[in-house]
């Protein structure tokens, strides 16, 4: 079989040919998108302005073309004008419209991430979005409408929120939830930092205490369970910012990477019996190479090297680069970073959404990272270190190295922005995978992938049958004539955002299994 996967889903399969040349262009006021994130600065120079928060790609009404989310934060003081998500439906023509009023998405919250999934096995996908005043889960009614059920369902996480993710982690057909927490912070609380001793800079995360993340187990019937103690997740000195679901042994359990800034990461391994054993330190993923906890940001995993096994991309605080863990197969991960250009070329990089995609469909992962800094005044103090920062993307060559290729996809793509969160899909159907930025106290960049050498691609949406209705888990391995690519569906990596769910395979010259075809040329016949 040229195609394998795992039991218990349905797949929609598209192949085609993507346009030659690649290259990233901005389509954002093209496309509709007229958004700006608000953080709600007075000049108090309180932690959360400094965090930014995240962006969906998602198929919100089943017509197979990926909708945009986007968080938004708010202003200190009630009144004036509402700063509101934006919920922006895909016309199927290059542009989105706004349909955030009404939507039930439209309460104004100082949100921080969204993590996307069918947590009901009703056909539609929900949205938890975390906060800083309180996390919302909100259940997909149909037609563009939401509703906040999140009392009803059980679910209490009043701390302040970051990314999260969907995982049926004890693999019984239903929906979890993961939570990362970042630190205990209150506006009464409020620390007085600085950079030169004579002006109020923003705190560290160093200033405040962690929090621990939590896990909603899917009890069914819309309601969930607090596991996190029992499942072993409970630890207060967490200041987390990242999730990566991901199997790092191939056993076919779900395991949990947490990025954690200036704390310890933590691997959380499934021990297929509801509960967790943390490995980090002896995964060797825990710290840095000096053997300091870094600034983690986001996180994402993906076989990069057709190992067969799954790898790690992390983003750092400046002067720590990215870490790019890979698997050696025996519960030990390596950094390749500092002996590569990933290491050398993001140094001086603040590095938020980070994730692995093929973005020129030759089937190797490649590699974006976004960027800025949480200090406008970081150039004072640190004339090397930009607040406005450009994305780095760093191409595959096929043999386990990356290089960056940044500054050669296109003016657009070189503009310093002060990135957070980031996501990608398909989102005009030509083959190749499009990217959504974020940014801090600013607008949303839709950047438009203009080409992928002519290569081939398999576009594969999955749905459950006997598992999760969205598929959370399932293994995907496709075989062409140049070797075999496996993808997972997973939900949350990068950082506080939801890439589509949809598996994009890049098969380069190769054509796409017969299988494949044949189930391609069947749909046509139908439509």
């Amino acid at each position: 079989m040229g195609l394998a996967m795992a039991a218990g889903v349905v797949l929609a399969a598209t192949a085609g040919t993507a346009p030659a040349g690649l290259k990233f262009t901005d389509v954002t006021a093209q496309a509709g998108i007229h958004f700006r994130h608000v953080a709600g600065k007075t000049g108090k120079k309180w932690l959360p302005e400094t965090m930014g928060s995240g962006v969906a790609f998602t198929d919100l009404d089943g017509d197979g073309w990926a909708d945009i989310l986007l968080i938004n934060s708010r202003p200190w003081q009630a009144g004036g004008v509402k700063a509101l998500c934006g919920l922006y439906r895909n016309d199927h023509n290059g542009k989105f419209t706004d349909i955030t009023r009404g939507s039930g998405l439209d309460h104004e919250m100082y949100g921080m991430g969204v993590a996307v999934a069918d947590y009901d096995n009703d056909g539609r996908p929900d949205i938890y979005i975390t906060a800083l005043d309180g996390d919302r889960l909100f259940h997909n009614e149909g037609h563009g409408k939401f509703r906040d059920v999140t009392k009803q369902a059980g679910i209490e996480n009043a701390n302040f929120g970051t990314s999260a993710a969907w995982v049926d982690y004890d693999r019984d057909g239903k929906a979890d939830l993961f939570v990362a927490n970042y630190v205990q912070w209150t506006a009464k609380g409020d620390l007085w930092c600085s950079l030169d001793g004579a002006t109020k800079s923003y705190c560290t995360p160093e200033s405040y205490k962690g929090n621990s993340v939590k896990l909603y187990h899917n009890l069914g019937g819309g309601r969930f369970e607090d596991v996190t103690r029992k499942a072993g997740l409970g630890d207060a000195t967490s200041k987390s910012l990242g999730v990566a679901v991901f199997d790092l042994d191939n056993d076919g359990w779900p395991d949990i990477m947490v990025t954690n800034d200036t704390q310890p990461n933590k691997l959380y391994r499934n021990n297929h019996n509801g509960t967790f054993t943390e490995v980090a330190v002896g995964a060797g993923v825990a710290y840095g190479e000096d053997g300091v906890a870094r600034g983690a940001m986001g996180v994402d995993a993906a076989d990069y090297d057709r190992s067969g096994k799954q790898h790690l991309i992390v983003g750092n605080f400046s002067n720590q680069m990215l870490g790019l863990y890979h698997n050696e197969g025996n519960g030990l991960f390596v950094d390749e970073a500092p002996r590569s250009a990933i290491g050398r070329d993001s140094l001086l990089s603040l590095s938020f959404g980070v994730f692995f995609f093929d973005a020129n469909l030759d089937g190797y992962p490649d590699i974006l990272a976004v960027n800025g800094h949480i200090d406008e005044e970081i150039g004072r103090v640190q004339p090397k270190i930009q607040y406005k920062e450009a994305p780095l993307l760093f191409l595959n060559d096929g043999h386990g190295k990356f290089v960056d290729v940044s500054k050669s996809v296109g003016p657009d793509f070189e503009r310093p922005i002060v990135g957070r969160g980031a996501a990608y899909a398909d989102f005009d159907h030509d083959g190749d995978l499009d990217v959504i930025i974020s940014t801090n106290n600013g607008p949303a960049y839709l950047f438009r992938n203009d080409g992928g050498n002519r290569n081939h691609w398999l576009n594969l949406r999955l749905e459950g049958v006997r598992s999760n209705r969205s598929g959370l888990g399932a293994q995907v391995t496709v075989e062409t004539a140049s070797g075999k690519q496996t993808q997972t569906v997973h939900s949350g990596s990068s950082y506080c955002s939801a890439s589509d769910l949809a598996l994009v395979f890049g098969l380069g010259k190769d054509a796409p299994p017969e299988e494949c075809r044949r189930y391609s040329a069947l749909r046509q016949t139908q439509q």
